[in-house]
């Protein structure tokens, strides 16, 4: 729960932020004086920059279920399921956290985290995962999920995206505004809200949209490094998240449902690396391999 505060203070103080400087560089009389309410657009950009991510957050884990089809494991019905839920609960209780729900899907090798709090988590992996790696592999692999659960990753994430939002959707209408007004050209009623405004919006959007992605991609690529450093943490040596990326990079890795990428293990996309959720797994095995997180 604090953790939703802090997202929700995040925003609030980044709308404080901005609404002090335009108040210092004297851009808000500019924007008044033209017929645009500041401050209903600074409270609009606060509810619509984090209501998204905050329902995203909170319906992640019936989600990752739904789009995954993963079964989550109540009672073991083989020796596989037990071995995973004593392997989670081992690793849990190193890092400090209650054990989340442990999940298997059927696919290609790969595995996820979710969940909006970190002691009501879930962590699963795939079938295929389980058949094409050995125990200390795929163990390597939960520390990495328990890692991400144990640091926060899920809500931080959702923090990160919640602030572009905020700042996406303020700066989008702030310039439909000034554009609006050059092609009106009529200052004496403001210009209004003509097709300028609604244009330049849309367009606005879907470029801030893009370059604000470029940061949320670099926090998440960011946080796998983390991740990895934390499995080998919890598992006292670097040497099997090592091999387990090693046998991941001669995988072929289907990739997971569109709003569950983020929380994968392996990332196949060798192109657009700024827009990349994850690093490229040699050099996750090159910080590992030189201690760097």
């Amino acid at each position: 729960m604090k953790r939703i505060f802090l997202f929700l203070a995040t925003n609030l103080a980044v709308i404080l932020v901005m609404s002090i400087v335009l108040s210092l560089l004297g851009i808000n009389r500019y924007l008044y004086g033209s017929g645009l309410d500041l401050g209903s657009l600074l409270v609009f950009s606060l509810v619509i920059g984090f209501t998204g991510s905050i329902i995203s957050l909170l319906i992640s884990k019936p989600m990752a279920k739904w789009s995954t089809g993963a079964h989550v494991i109540t009672a073991p019905s083989n020796p596989t399921e037990q071995w995973l839920l004593n392997t989670v609960q081992k690793l849990s209780n190193e890092a400090g956290i209650r054990m989340p729900e442990v999940a298997v899907y059927e696919g290609e090798p790969n595995a996820f985290a979710t969940g909006a709090f970190k002691n009501s988590a879930l962590v699963a992996v795939s079938t295929g995962l389980l058949q094409s790696m050995n125990h200390e592999e795929v163990e390597a692999v939960l520390g990495h999920e328990i890692a991400h659960v144990a640091n926060g990753d899920m809500v931080t994430l959702t923090l990160i995206q919640g602030v572009v939002n905020t700042f996406v959707i303020f700066l989008a209408r702030v310039v439909g505004f000034f554009v609006d007004n050059l092609l009106s050209r009529n200052a004496e009623n403001g210009g209004g809200r003509g097709i300028g405004y609604f244009f330049t919006v849309i367009v606005c959007e879907i470029l801030f949209g893009f370059l604000a992605s470029m940061i949320v991609a670099w926090f998440s690529r960011y946080r796998e490094f983390r991740a990895d450093a934390g499995s080998a943490k919890l598992l006292g040596s670097s040497r099997p998240m090592i091999h387990a990326l090693q046998r991941l990079g001669h995988m072929e890795s289907t990739d997971l449902p569109k709003n569950m990428t983020a929380m994968g293990i392996n990332s196949g996309s060798r192109f657009m690396s700024l827009f990349a959720t994850h690093p490229p797994i040699e050099k996750r095995i090159e910080a590992l391999q030189t201690g760097r997180t």
